[in-house]
């Protein structure tokens, strides 16, 4: 089968290209060149930016494909001109959305497809929610399919791991070293991280398999964890000592460090867990990477390349880390003391 991977060199979407033509599939990826990639030999590689609907005509006129996967459509617009200029040529689209258009906190967990999605958490939700909507609206099941994946926190080579004040290597010196790691809250807060390769599969099932139009699927991690057992997993698969957990209040790191923390507030404060069944049952798609395993490999790659920085290149974590304690001490004396 011909497919055309819009945004196939980032993070899922290098994984995504290895997997289509290990399945025997010929891949064209569209790319603006500029990320380093390393796809397979045999990959037709375009350059140019998708924002330009000229040039994502003529690329699609020139390939011919018959499926599309969009890595790169952000708003209603670019899924309203890439609708117009698929539609006639192509048969399936795979849009690339995310579990950031459900509504959160949801009303209730696991979270299905059919949870609610609005309000938008954030202006990126917003723009996601809009154009799963626009490619709906779009579908048609005998000329033109569309299918929307919804992935959670993808991880893997080429990318870092994430962490309450964001996603900066340091982090990982930091687990390694025993320094201070920040944590929101009392660290109990859910996460589940999946690897881009289990992702990835599910996609090849999207291309792939008959009768999965119409639909949207989640597609996240089953090894739902707290946060304080993400960084104590991150820790044991690093050999590195029980980490050092601060938990800091979320409002107090919201106040303190703004620009630092909107992933903690459009995401990581939430418990939330995701029901994939729909995905098992329709695309294929399996968890098959531990997270210990998959964080081994992730930072056996930045290692490879040079790319963790040392501890000490974030001073916040330790500035944030020792105004709490102080603060939490002088707090706990002043009961003591009867003051």
């Amino acid at each position: 089968m011909d497919v055309f991977v819009i945004g196939g060199t980032g993070l899922l979407g290098t994984g995504i290209v290895r997997r289509l033509v290990a399945a025997g599939h010929d891949v064209t990826s569209l790319q603006r060149g500029e990320t380093d990639d390393d796809l397979p030999s045999g990959v037709e590689r375009v350059a140019g930016d998708r924002d330009d609907p000229s040039v994502l005509r003529g690329a699609i006129r020139d390939a011919s494909p018959e499926v599309v996967v969009d890595m790169a459509c952000f708003d209603a617009e670019t899924a309203r001109e890439a609708v117009e200029i698929c539609r006639t040529v192509v048969d399936r689209y795979v849009f690339c959305s995310t579990i950031d258009v459900y509504h959160r906190p949801p009303p209730m967990n696991p979270v299905t497809e059919s949870s609610p999605r609005n309000p938008p958490v954030s202006d990126y939700a917003a723009g996601k929610i809009a154009a799963e909507d626009a490619f709906f609206d779009a579908h048609d099941p005998d000329e033109f399919e569309v299918i929307v994946l919804r992935p959670w926190n993808t991880y893997g080579e080429g990318g870092t791991l994430v962490h309450t004040l964001g996603t900066n290597s340091s982090y990982i010196d930091r687990i390694r070293e025993g320094k201070p790691i920040v944590v929101h809250g009392d660290g109990t807060s859910l996460w589940g991280p999946c690897h881009r390769d289990d992702v990835a599969r599910a996609f090849v099932g999207a291309v792939e398999r008959p009768g999965v139009g119409g639909r949207a699927y989640n597609v996240t991690s089953e090894e739902t964890m707290t946060w304080n057992q993400y960084h104590e997993r991150v820790a044991a698969a690093l050999d590195a000592p029980e980490p050092d957990l601060v938990h800091v209040p979320t409002e107090v790191l919201r106040a303190v460090a703004p620009d630092r923390t909107r992933m903690l507030r459009d995401h990581f404060r939430y418990s939330t867990v995701f029901d994939n069944s729909r995905a098992r049952a329709d695309l294929g798609f399996r968890y098959t990477v531990a997270f210990e395993d998959g964080a081994r490999g992730v930072v056996s790659w930045l290692d490879d390349h040079d790319a963790v920085d040392s501890w000490d290149a974030d001073p916040l974590s330790d500035d944030l880390a020792a105004a709490w304690r102080d603060a939490t001490d002088a707090f706990v004396a002043g009961f003591e003391s009867g003051e």
